[in-house]
């Protein structure tokens, strides 16, 4: 586990804590839903699902993101009484990021934080996780990076490739921080300052499919 040196309140999970089934005290109690989104990261996002659309796995980093023990996971206990102080505490995820991926060196594209809210209420759900989303969205891709929303709602968002998928169903309502990629692109090209940004990174090349098959030093880790 980690904990942040300037701010002890926040606590990163790794997959090595629950394996060894090492988790503090104050974390027993979310222990179900910390296994559940592990199996849920494993069985559904790291696969091919039919209703995608295309080729590939759901998500195409988090396998690797696993693989090399870069996939960490947060739990923000309680209901927070709004959007804006849950943006708030994001933020403190967003920068703790920042600073993980530079010690990661060539590998720091697959970081990945997913914060977790187990004890959301479900009438609480759309308000705090996709209105947090939205809060934040344009400040994160001004870092180079992405936040996600995921709940069991699912999320109003459909799939690139499919109308009809919702992909960011989640068994427990959570945000997932990223590092933007060239394929972010569809996601930020109806927001001139998005873009602007998508631009500043990766100029006006057409970005790589997702399905296109990955370096040869990373292929052993995707299958």
């Amino acid at each position: 586990m980690l904990i942040r040196e300037s701010s002890a309140r926040l606590a990163l999970i790794e997959l090595g804590d629950l394996a060894r089934n090492d988790l503090p005290s104050w974390l027993e109690k979310h222990e179900e839903s910390l296994r559940e989104i592990v199996e849920w990261a494993s069985s559904y996002l790291s696969r091919p699902h039919p209703e995608v659309g295309r080729k590939g796995h759901v998500c195409p980093f988090v396998k690797t993101s696993m693989n090399r023990e870069l996939f960490y996971l947060a739990v923000e206990s309680g209901v927070p009484k709004s959007s804006a102080e849950t943006a708030e505490v994001l933020r403190g995820y967003r920068d703790w990021f920042v600073e993980l991926a530079r010690q990661h060196g060539g590998a720091a594209q697959y970081t990945t934080i997913l914060v977790l809210f187990p004890d959301l209420p479900r009438d609480r759900v759309v308000e705090i996780i996709e209105n947090t989303q939205e809060l934040l969205k344009a400040d994160y891709v001004s870092h180079g990076l992405m936040i996600g929303e995921f709940h069991d709602g699912p999320p109003a968002k459909s799939g690139l490739w499919n109308p009809e998928f919702r992909p960011l169903k989640s068994p427990v309502p959570l945000l997932a921080i990223r590092h933007m990629v060239p394929t972010d692109l569809p996601f930020l090209k109806d927001d001139p300052e998005q873009l602007a940004e998508y631009l500043r990174r990766y100029g006006k090349q057409s970005p790589p499919s997702m399905t296109a098959p990955p370096p040869a030093r990373e292929r052993g880790e995707d299958h």
